[in-house]
């Protein structure tokens, strides 16, 4: 199902794919995002909905986790590997493992099922508001249209364009050893947020958006704790909002968003050398011995 092309403020049209197996929840889905402005593009598969991504290249995509053929998470190990759309992931399953999983196939967030549609609304606002970034856009190939989808994707003459292209020159961003200046430093980390770059060492990391914004703020934060609610609102780029709801769903995801972060820092919970546990409080940096 698709809506004429909408625009931003700044003129950038806003498509969005949906990747669902229900029909149901296909339809409130496409609902909610064509009233938030958006042109909808829905698939009921994981291999098709890879294929829309890489044909329409949305600003956003909405991806089920429990869907024949590919699950949720190997199609979004696919699309981020050549796309930087938002990803939410949808799911009924409430597991921590679960949550990790999808946070560290490259989603940018994760709704349980069942949602309540002002909350999805509210969700894809907030992520819209984060800046993206400039360095993970990726030159993506035009792919084929998806073999028998046709009365699922609209064809790809109709597809609206994004009014800002992928980027087919690679700008290389500063190193670390070329300026310091702006660069946030604890111990061999390093992290600069104008271009988005973190080093240990002359090892550059592989973070997603939301783990470095999320490094960032407790580097920026140094020894004063950030609670798991006040990182959601960092994250929402709502951070001085203090009526705006945290639930426990949310405590999850940043719970989960911090054992990938570590995993990636080679750092450890119990004995941390970068980012400590303030327990029944939220995180900090270790104290810079």
């Amino acid at each position: 199902m698709s809506t004429p092309a909408s625009t931003t403020p700044a003129g950038e049209l806003k498509t969005a794919v949906i990747i669902e197996d229900d029909p149901e929840i296909r339809h409130i889905l496409a609902e909610v995002l064509e009233a938030a402005g958006f042109s909808t593009i829905s698939v009921g598969n994981g291999l098709d909905g890879v294929r829309a991504v890489l044909t329409y290249r949305p600003i956003l995509t909405t991806l089920d986790v429990n869907m024949p053929g590919i699950d949720g998470f190997e199609a979004a190990r696919r699309i981020r590997a050549q796309s930087d759309t938002y990803i939410i992931m949808l799911t009924g399953l409430n597991d921590e493992a679960d949550v990790i999983a999808g946070l560290g196939a490259g989603a940018d967030d994760y709704l349980l099922k069942p949602f309540r549609p002002r909350e999805l609304r509210a969700r894809v606002e907030a992520i819209l508001r984060r800046a993206r970034d400039p360095h993970a856009v990726r030159e993506t190939p035009t792919a084929p249209a998806a073999e028998g989808a046709a009365s699922v994707v609209a064809p790809a003459a109709a597809a609206p364009s994004r009014a800002v292209p992928f980027e087919s020159a690679v700008v290389q961003p500063r190193r670390p050893d070329e300026t310091g200046d702006g660069w946030l430093t604890h111990r061999d980390l390093r992290l600069d947020p104008e271009t988005r770059i973190a080093t240990i060492g002359e090892r550059e990391l592989d973070l997603t958006r939301t783990e470095f914004d999320l490094l960032a703020t407790l580097m920026e934060s140094k020894r004063r704790v950030r609670s798991k609610a006040d990182l959601t609102l960092v994250l929402r780029g709502e951070s001085y909002v203090t009526s705006y709801y945290v639930g426990d769903a949310d405590k999850r995801a940043i719970e989960a968003h911090m054992t990938n972060l570590r995993r990636k820092l080679g750092d450890s919970a119990t004995q941390p050398r970068y980012i400590e546990t303030v327990r029944g409080v939220g995180y900090r940096m270790t104290a810079d011995l």
